[in-house]
Order: structure tokens, then sequence, then C-alpha cells
């Protein structure tokens, strides 16, 4: 088992080559949550995620003879940038096996830092069991994303790092996947801050850590697509399980659209960016899933590399759930002139037209009617209920299409 004396050696070692990353309070997020909030932001390394810190310490202390070989990983995205960054910057051959459901974004950062990828399979298991046995087969050096006394000892220093910047936190809530993070962090801290409690995070479609420890051992859950794919693990690992079991007080889950939700959040109210793993965290302080008032907590965003076209679509429906977007289907004589009084209704109560559609044979239209979806942009769910009352007084037939 990895040890308080493991973290600091693995801190020493990777230093000077780690960004040592901000943890500053949120006023938005303490003042919603009634707790002060620290925010550790991991996606400020320079791959963009904790993970460069496992894999560094793992890298150094590897043999001279285990580099030269070329060193292979199986990754969702973080940890095949880490191993291909920092390989790359000593000189050494690496080989990454990636899903080929891995967002775009991350595939193309492992490419550029020099790393031949391999895209295998279609989840992270599936990959992992190939490069597993591509190393056999090429005598090349693994590097486990996270089940490594090396890679959770670098992630640990993440714990000392932290009660450093903010020595009376109360809980740091960390994202789990198959648990090399929280494995790491939460030995770091019970042994330097007995009272700080951790509370671990997963998504609710793969809690793979939380069953392993109902069980008290790995259990391998069926395959499941998430939005945190950085923690979409279906298997705890051997080695992070009995440290979990150990020094970890809780282990929560959050839901998809709390994960969205969250991830909208930081970006506009933090202007920070994270993908689905960094943001599961804060997504279980903002839903309540942690049960911690006047404390002060530090919650980790994890990693910042989200796809873009997935970012678009999370904008998107969390305008639509706060209530910002909204479509409405209105009824109009189908006459000229009748969608201008409309917009006249909808500009006099300062509503922004997106997208419109007419129909004139669905949605029980009558002879001589049209529907028209308006897709508006409003200040929330209060301006909504402005519109509908002004369009039933202008003697409109609408509805809201959800």
């Amino acid at each position: 088992m990895v040890t308080l004396a493991d973290i600091q050696a693995a801190l020493t070692r990777i230093r000077d080559s780690i960004v040592l990353t901000p943890c500053g309070a949120s006023q938005d997020f303490s003042v919603a949550t009634g707790n002060t909030i620290y925010l550790k932001l991991e996606n400020h390394q320079a791959t963009g995620a904790f993970k460069e810190r496992g894999a560094l310490n793992k890298i150094l202390s590897l043999t001279a003879e285990e580099r030269n070989r070329g060193l292979i990983a199986a990754s969702a995205g973080n940890h095949a940038q880490a191993v291909a960054y920092h390989s790359g910057r000593m000189g050494l051959r690496s080989e990454i096996w990636m899903p080929l459901t891995t967002p775009l974004v991350k595939v193309s950062s492992t490419r550029n830092y020099g790393a031949e990828v391999v895209l295998h399979g279609n989840n992270y298991d599936e990959a992992y069991h190939g490069a597993l046995a591509r190393s056999h087969e090429a005598g090349l050096t693994f590097i486990h994303p996270f089940d490594d006394p090396a890679v959770i000892a670098g992630q640990g220093t993440l714990g000392l790092e932290i009660l450093q910047q903010v020595p009376l936190a109360d809980a740091i809530i960390v994202p789990i996947g198959g648990g090399g993070l929280i494995s790491g962090i939460a030995c770091a801290v019970k042994k330097t801050s007995p009272h700080t409690r951790v509370i671990g995070v997963q998504t609710a479609r793969l809690p793979s850590m939380r069953v392993a420890v109902a069980e008290n051992a790995p259990v391998v859950l069926p395959a499941a697509t998430t939005i945190a794919d950085g923690i979409a693990v279906r298997c705890a690992g051997e080695r992070t399980l009995p440290m979990v079991r150990k020094y970890v007080d809780d282990i929560v889950t959050v839901e998809e659209e709390e994960i969205a939700n969250a991830i909208l959040l930081l970006l506009e109210r933090e202007k920070t960016l994270a993908e689905g793993a960094g943001a599961a965290a804060l997504a279980a302080v903002l839903n309540r899933k942690v049960n911690l008032s006047g404390k002060r907590i530090v919650v980790l965003v994890s990693g910042g590399n989200i796809d873009v076209t997935l970012l678009s679509r999370i904008i998107e429906r969390g305008l639509v759930k706060d209530g910002r977007l909204v479509r409405m289907r209105v009824h109009l004589p189908d006459r000229p002139g009748a969608l201008h009084h409309l917009t006249g209704v909808l500009t006099e109560h300062r509503a922004n037209i997106v997208q419109t559609r007419y129909d004139r044979a669905y949605h029980g239209v009558n002879l001589g009617e049209t529907a028209i979806e308006l897709t508006l942009e409003t200040r929330g769910p209060a301006h909504v209920d402005e519109l509908i009352s002004a369009l039933g007084a202008a003697g409109y037939t609408y509805e809201r299409v959800l």
C-alpha cells in the first residue's frame, strides 16, 4: 500500500516539472452552497489535467532499460496525453491505446505530443486489454492509468499541495474513476490532517468504486456512456480499493444533467473550462450530494479537455434548463402581417428570436392558419412567464415545446 513517504518522495521528484495550480475561493459557489468553496484548478496543468503527476512519477521511477524499451498506455484521454507529453520531453517512444469514442481533442493532443495513437475498442476496458496484450507482445513498458503504486503516489501530491494552500480545509471533494487519484489524495490528507474529510464522486452510470466498496471486491459493471469519460471506468483497481476503504469517508454519485450544469456554471461564473470528469466534484456539491454546511471545502476541478462539439451541446441544454432558451409554438392566421404583429409582441417584451419554422399541416392547424415554432432567448423563467402572459393577452393560441 502507498505511504505518505512515497507521496512526499513523489512530490520532490516531480515538483520542477508540474504546475503548482491555483486553489482560490469562489464567491458565487460559496454563496450558493452555504460553504466556503475553493476550486483546485488542475485544468491549468500543461496537458489540461492532473494525470501528469502520476504519469511523470511513474516514468521517473523506471529504470533506464524500462524507459528505453518504449512506453505504452491505455486511456480515455488525459492519462494518454500525460504519458505522451512527458515521454516526449524525455525523448522516449510512447504508444497510446485509446477507445474509438475518445473525444477528438484528446486524440489530436496525444498525437501532437509525439505519441503513436492506436484507436481500439468501444470503451476504456477494451482499449486497456488491447494495450496490455500489445505490451507483452512487443516488450513495451506498461504505464497503468491508476492501479500502480508510483501513479497513486504521484496523484497523491495533490493532497499535499491542497493542504499547503488551504491548511484548514474541512473537506476535499474528488472525482473517482479507477481510484488512483482519490487513493493518493486521501492517504496524503488523512496522514497529514486526519480531521479533513475526503469524499469521492462518481457518475451514477458507472459507480464502480462505490459498488466495489459495498461488495469489498472489484466488480465489473456493464458498459455505459457518460459525458464524464475521464472517470468512465467499469471496475475499481485492485490496489486502489483497499486505500479507498481505509482513507475515504464517503462516495456519492451525480447524474449526467448535474454534471452538464456544473460544466456550464464553471464556464459562466468562474470562466473555467472543465470536462465532464473535471466538473463531477462540483456537481456533487451544488446538488447537495455532500452533506456539509458552513465548512471550508476544496473542490477538485481535475481536467479541462472537453470536445468543443460536446461543449456546445452542453451550453445549449444548460440554457434550456435555466429557461434562457425556450421554444414556443404559436398559431397564426395565414395572411400578410400576422407574423409582424406577433414579433411586435415579442419585441415589446424584449425576447430575441433565434430560430423560426412554419408548419401548415401538423399540430392541429386549421385551414387558413399556420403554426410557427419560435426559439427564443430570454432572461430566465420569470421572463418566460411574462412572454406567455403577453401571448395570451394578445389572443394567441400557443404552447411551450418541451
